[in-house]
C-alpha cells in the first residue's frame, strides 16, 4: 500500500457519475472506484452500488486504518437528520435518510455533505485554499452551486441549507428560476445560462456552452457575439463576488466548473465589476482565482469530513 497513515473514503453521488476514493490523511489518493449512476434501476440499486465501491475499498486498504466515509451529494442537506431534502438530480433520495441508511450497512459512521460544499473543503485541504482559512467557491455548471469555508469549516446555516449562490439574485427582474425567483445568478452565469445565451443569439442549432466557447475565439460577427455572452457572464458573476467580498471580507473566492476555459473571456469583466462595486475589494489584497482540483475536489472534500470530524487534519482547523 505503500503508507501506514489512516485513510477515509469519499463519495461523490451525482446525476450521471458515481466515484468512490480511499484517500490517506495527507492527500494521496490510494484507490478509486468510478461509474455511472444506476437511477434507471432504482434508489436501492444505486445505494448497492455505493456500498459494493466502499466495501470494495475498504478491504484493499484495511477495515481497521479506515478513519470513516464522507458522501457528497446534489441538493439541499438537512445536516443534523443526514437528508436529501431536494435535489433535480437525485429525485428518488428526496427525504430518504441516506446517511443512516448506510451507516447501518456499513457498520461505519457516514457523513453526508452537499456536493459543493465538499468541493469548496476539497479546495481548502488540498487545493487553491491551502494558504487560507476563509474563502467562497462557486461551482459553474448546469447550476451554479456554492461552497463557503469560515475558520477552515464548512459554513451550513441552522438546516444545512447555507452558500445556495447560484439563487443569489443579480439581475433585478431577469430570467425566471425553477426556484422561483427572478434574475437568479445561475440563470445568467451558468454553462446553462451561456448555452440558452448562445441560442437566442443563433449561434447554431443548439449550442452548448462548450460551442458558444469555440465560436467566441474565432473571427467575425458571431465571434463577437459570442464574446459579448461571456461579458453578459462575467458582470453577472462579478455583481455576486462583489456582494459575498462586501458581506464576508474573505481573503479567496474561487470558482470552477466546465466553462473555465473561457477564463479569459469572462474575468476582466469580473474584476470590472468587483471593483466598481466593492470598497473592500479596492482596499484591500482580496483574490479572485480559478480553483485547482477540478472535478476531484467534491471526492476530496468528502474524505476530508471525517478527518475532519475526528480532529486528525489540524491543518484544516486552524
Amino acid at each position: 500500500m505503500g503508507t501506514t497513515n489512516r485513510y477515509s473514503i469519499g463519495v461523490d453521488l451525482g446525476g450521471t457519475n458515481l466515484r468512490a476514493s480511499a484517500i490517506d490523511s495527507d492527500g494521496k489518493q490510494l484507490g478509486k472506484i468510478s461509474g455511472k449512476t444506476n437511477l434507471r434501476e432504482g434508489r436501492d440499486a444505486v445505494i448497492e452500488d455505493i456500498v459494493t465501491a466502499i466495501r470494495a475499498l475498504r478491504d484493499e486498504f484495511g477495515p481497521e486504518r479506515l478513519a470513516g466515509i464522507g458522501v457528497a451529494v446534489p441538493g439541499f442537506i438537512e445536516i443534523k437528520k443526514g437528508l436529501i431534502v431536494g435535489s433535480n438530480n437525485l429525485p428518488a433520495f428526496d427525504g430518504f435518510p441516506l446517511r443512516d441508511d448506510l451507516s447501518e450497512r456499513l457498520g461505519k459512521p457516514v457523513i453526508l455533505e452537499n456536493d459543493a460544499n465538499a468541493a469548496a473543503l476539497g479546495e481548502k485541504w488540498l487545493g487553491a485554499g491551502q494558504d487560507v482559512d476563509d474563502l467562497v467557491l462557486l461551482t459553474l455548471g448546469t447550476g451554479i452551486g456554492g461552497g463557503i469555508i469560515s475558520g477552515g469549516r464548512i459554513l451550513h446555516g441552522f438546516v444545512g441549507m447555507a452558500a445556495e449562490l447560484g439563487h443569489m439574485t443579480v439581475i433585478p427582474g431577469g430570467n425566471p428560476c425553477g426556484c422561483g425567483n427572478e434574475g437568479c445568478l445561475e440563470k445568467h452565469a451558468s454553462a446553462t445560462a451561456v448555452a440558452s445565451m448562445g441560442r437566442l443569439l443563433h449561434l447554431g442549432e443548439n449550442p452548448s456552452s462548450k460551442d458558444v466557447y469555440q465560436i467566441a475565439m474565432g473571427e467575425g460577427e458571431d465571434a463577437r457575439k459570442a464574446r459579448h455572452v461571456f461579458e453578459l457572464m462575467g458582470t453577472a458573476l462579478g455583481i455576486a463576488i462583489g456582494n459575498l467580498v462586501n458581506i464576508f471580507n474573505f481573503p479567496l473566492y474561487l470558482l470552477s466548473g466546465g466553462p473555465l476555459p473561457a477564463w479569459d473571456l469572462f474575468a476582466p469583466a469580473i474584476f470590472r465589476e468587483v471593483e466598481k462595486r466593492s470598497f473592500t475589494y479596492r482596499n484591500t489584497k482580496t483574490r479572485i482565482e480559478r480553483a485547482t482540483l477540478g472535478g476531484e475536489a467534491g471526492l476530496y472534500g468528502a474524505a476530508c469530513l471525517p478527518f475532519q470530524c475526528s480532529g486528525e487534519l489540524k491543518q484544516v482547523e486552524i
